[in-house]
């Protein structure tokens, strides 16, 4: 079954990522429009003034306005120089060519003097040196910025300054700015009061600016990781590799969130810059994936493009040594790659691909958002704007999720509608398995009654049939006694009951079948004067006692009585069973006048015995004969498992 993507999920994870921004944007608006309480001040006017000096140097402990230079000029807060970028990037690194300080000189007035925890509050101040803070002459805070990728641009600027009951109002904030010659700083308005009444606005900034874009960052790539470990397992998913690719990308390029990381600036700056590049190709592969063209051309100028900037920047090579000036040049390239990679996947995708339309659509928000930050980092808007771009990863993590969750939905759906086809299949073949077995029970049926009919109508015919024409001759001739012919009728009517009896089911059961034996013998052994001793004992199951085995033992043990009621004169038959390890024995013994067994056995009128020899062969069994002036003892084993199926019975009559 072809899968056809429905929109649904997709267009609900985007309305989620459009609501996410614009929750976003109401908090950053709220965070900086909301007014203060009144014990706050906002700090909008400011002198500024700039020195040059031979390099980067401590800022000292103690410092005043008066020991600078009064070249002071008023400004208004937010402050944001406009950059070269040309310029700026083809400037060699500041340590070699000396350094720039950047003034910035608050009057203070209308503050309670009863505060006694100051805290001095920015949306951002951006520098590619150190920001150090004085307060009436006392350097309050100290920090030494990595470069402008780093954090100075999106970790606000919070001083908390410690008073004492007795210290007079604070009159003047001085702050000193150290950067490169090339580099622009930008400043935003200020807000100076009591720490309760500035902390919310600050911790609200912090979290929504730097802290959740981290945590998204990390919950991206830990679902990356899942990824991974599942493309582990199915190899031809190349849908798991390349999620788990944007993780990491993703990760990449939001490094300037984890500020513990020790990385170099010119390296942070390559992996930052190049991670975009890269998540921008992977975003590509991804649409075509989707749509279902290669691309050759324009993938290929892609790669290229991110090959030869992720070599130049390189910064072992050296061939564009200050990684960080070129990099807002850089960023164009990366939005364009971006715009590009959308409006191709977009256009490809229309007619083809709902999930490709909703992630090129999800490339052009992220890289408008891209734009804008871009604007913002290059001081073409007011430092008090706003990083989007930060949740560029919420938007791909969403979208690309939701790929991924419609991936896992419909391989549940297609595996369920495979296991109600198979269940359907299974209940049709059970339904056919049911059938075949009915019809084949029938024929078995059929088989064993038309085997029965045979075997019974061929034991009859051999047995009982013979016995009947060997009485109606000897009638005919005249030459046998009443008697002898009711012995001949009697024992023809013991093997019709025999032939009946071997006919009831005995359950694999060998006592029972002997049971039915002395059932219809001792009645004639008591008319003979014969006492019969019963002493068996319990048996296993003979698996193979079927009716034709069942009458292949009866007669021998028929035979066996009927040796001793016509040739012994004995007066007591003793009958028992006993176990061994492969088989079990039945013994038939009389106290009357014993016989010479290999005389017999060797003469023609043993034709019994050899019958019982032959029956029990038949049944894989053996019979033995012991015979002495005491009596006979006659035994017949047979095993527990038979080697050979049991064949049609032939012609063993005992007459």
């Amino acid at each position: 079954m072809k899968y056809r993507p429905t929109p649904f999920v997709a267009n609900a994870v985007f309305v989620f990522s459009a609501v996410l921004l614009v929750i976003v944007g109401i908090f950053y608006s709220q965070a900086g429009s909301e007014q203060p309480p009144a014990a706050s001040l906002h700090l909008t006017q400011a002198d500024w003034q700039v020195d040059d000096a031979p390099g980067f140097s401590e800022p000292p402990p103690t410092l005043n306005s008066t020991s600078l230079p009064e070249t002071w000029q008023p400004v208004t807060l937010p402050l944001a120089r406009s950059i070269a970028l040309v310029r700026q990037a083809g400037s060699s690194k500041a340590t070699s060519s000396g350094s720039r300080i950047t003034w910035l000189r608050l009057s203070v007035h209308g503050l309670p003097s009863h505060a006694t925890r100051l805290a001095l509050y920015g949306v951002r101040i951006k520098t590619d040196g150190t920001i150090a803070v004085y307060v009436d002459g006392q350097l309050v805070h100290l920090a030494q910025e990595q470069g402008p990728l780093w954090n100075s641009t999106r970790t606000p600027l919070w001083v908390v300054v410690h008073r004492h009951a007795g210290d007079p109002p604070v009159s003047e904030v001085l702050i000193r700015l150290e950067h490169s010659l090339a580099t622009q700083v930008a400043v935003s308005s200020l807000w100076l009061g009591p720490v309760e009444a500035l902390k919310g606005r600050y911790h609200t900034r912090q979290w929504l600016q730097q802290q959740l874009p981290a945590v998204l960052s990390a919950a991206f790539l830990a679902v990356g990781m899942f990824a991974l470990f599942v493309w582990f397992r199915r190899r031809h998913e190349t849908a798991y590799l390349l999620f788990f690719n944007l993780a990491v990308t993703s990760f990449l390029r939001s490094l300037h969130f984890y500020v513990d990381l020790p990385v170099a600036n010119d390296w942070f700056a390559w992996l930052t810059v190049n991670s975009l590049l890269w998540l921008v190709i992977v975003v590509h592969f991804f649409l075509c994936q989707l749509h279902g063209r290669p691309l050759t051309g324009f993938t290929r100028a892609l790669v290229g493009v991110a090959a030869l900037i992720g070599v130049l920047t390189l910064p072992v090579l050296a061939v564009l040594p200050n990684t960080p000036k070129v990099t807002p040049l850089i960023y164009p390239i990366a939005a364009l790659m971006g715009a590009s990679v959308g409006v191709a996947g977009g256009v490809n995708a229309w007619s083809r691909s709902h999930e490709g339309v909703l992630v090129a659509i999800g490339v052009s928000i992220c890289t408008l958002l891209g734009v804008s930050d871009w604007l913002l980092q290059n001081n073409f808007v007011s430092p008090e704007g706003f990083y989007f771009g930060a949740y560029t990863n919420a938007i791909t993590f969403g979208i690309f999720s939701s790929l991924m969750y419609r991936r896992y939905v419909n391989a549940i759906s297609e595996v369920e509608l495979m296991n109600a086809n198979l269940a359907q299949r299974l209940d049709e073949r059970e339904a056919e398995l049911a059938l075949s077995h009915q019809r084949l029970r029938e024929a078995e049926l059929r088989q064993t009654i038309s085997d029965e009919r045979r075997r019974l109508m061929q034991d009859m015919h051999d047995g009982l049939g013979s016995s009947l024409i060997s009485a109606i001759r000897s009638v005919e001739r005249g030459d046998t006694s009443d008697i002898d012919v009711s012995h001949i009728l009697k024992s023809c009517l013991d093997d019709l009951k025999l032939t009946i009896d071997s006919m009831e089911p005995v359950e694999a059961d060998l006592l029972l079948l002997l049971a039915t034996l002395r059932f219809r013998l001792e009645p004639r052994l008591e008319g003979a004067g014969i006492a019969l001793l019963w002493e068996v004992q319990e048996l296993p199951t003979l698996a193979w006692l079927d009716p034709s085995s069942a009458l292949h033992i009866l007669r021998i043990a028929q035979e066996s009585i009927a040796n001793v009621l016509h040739h012994t004169h004995a007066s007591v038959i003793r009958l028992s069973t006993a176990v061994d390890t492969d088989g079990v024995q039945v013994s038939i013994e009389d106290n009357g006048q014993g016989f010479d067994v290999e005389r017999v056995l060797g003469s023609t009128t043993g034709r019994g015995l050899h019958n019982q020899q032959r029956r029990a062969r038949t049944l894989d069994g053996t019979v033995a004969w012991h015979s002495g002036p005491l009596g006979t003892r006659f035994t017949l084993w047979l095993p527990l498992e038979r080697t050979t199926p049991l064949s049609n019975p032939v012609d063993l009559s005992s007459r």
